[in-house]
């Protein structure tokens, strides 16, 4: 049975670079730029307290205005290895991803998969797995990420909420940095604070924090009209 919550087709079709959404991910890189004064950001996680707000896609939307409007060559990998998305979101074959990276099987230039768009490469979460907690905690994972920063000028790491799951607090000790997503109508005010307090005892940078549905709820896939929903971008120091 067809399963409605997945998108169909590619995310590049349904993606304008002129719409007020692609205006509000032109702010969140140059804030990312302007992060710190003279440190630049290589890599960034993209994750979410808890299921159902929006992080993927927004991984996605980030790396594509990257990619396309600012010329720069970015990896974005699906970290999420127990419910990865960015296969359906880019029409690409799941297999031959981070999961046959971390075991050995493959090198990474073998995962990186090409997009309609010359800079952007995406590479898809890999063959399922039952073991997804012990591929993620692999000192491998290091120097996949290390290696994957210098094919590109940003790797972007779409990975697993930060609640139910500790992937995020692995991969974000390796990463620059990390943008929590919170859904407007949706996230709970006390969930989003243990999301914060989890990263931060981690010491995984918190980067900031993007506020998505800001007007009403969204749907589980995405659509032309998804990409008319503004989001809001609160940058975060310590």
């Amino acid at each position: 049975m067809e399963d409605k919550r997945k998108p169909s087709g590619n995310i590049l079709s349904f993606y304008e670079s002129e719409s007020p959404v692609a205006t509000e991910f032109r702010r969140v890189y140059s804030n990312l730029r302007n992060y710190l004064p003279g440190q630049e950001i290589k890599s960034v996680l993209i994750t979410s307290p808890a299921l159902g707000e929006g992080k993927s896609t927004l991984a996605s939307l980030l790396s594509i205005e990257i990619a396309h409007r600012h010329n720069k060559k970015v990896i974005l990998i699906d970290c999420d290895l127990r419910r990865p998305n960015l296969h359906h979101f880019f029409a690409l074959n799941q297999e031959k991803g981070l999961t046959e990276l971390l075991q050995g099987k493959l090198n990474l230039q073998d995962c990186l998969k090409p997009t309609p768009l010359e800079n952007l490469k995406v590479m898809t979460s890999g063959q399922e797995t039952n073991t997804p907690a012990e591929l993620i905690d692999t000192p491998y994972l290091q120097e996949v990420i290390a290696e994957a920063k210098l094919y590109s000028n940003l790797v972007i790491a779409d990975c697993a909420p930060v609640i139910p799951v500790s992937d995020p607090l692995i991969i974000g000790s390796l990463m620059d940095g990390a943008i929590l997503v919170l859904k407007a109508g949706f996230t709970q005010v006390e969930v989003a604070k243990r999301a914060v307090e989890i990263l931060r005892n981690a010491q995984v940078k918190l980067l900031g924090v993007i506020m998505n549905n800001m007007d009403e709820v969204l749907p589980y896939y995405y659509s032309y009209k998804y990409y008319g929903y503004e989001y809001g971008y609160s940058k975060k120091r310590k």
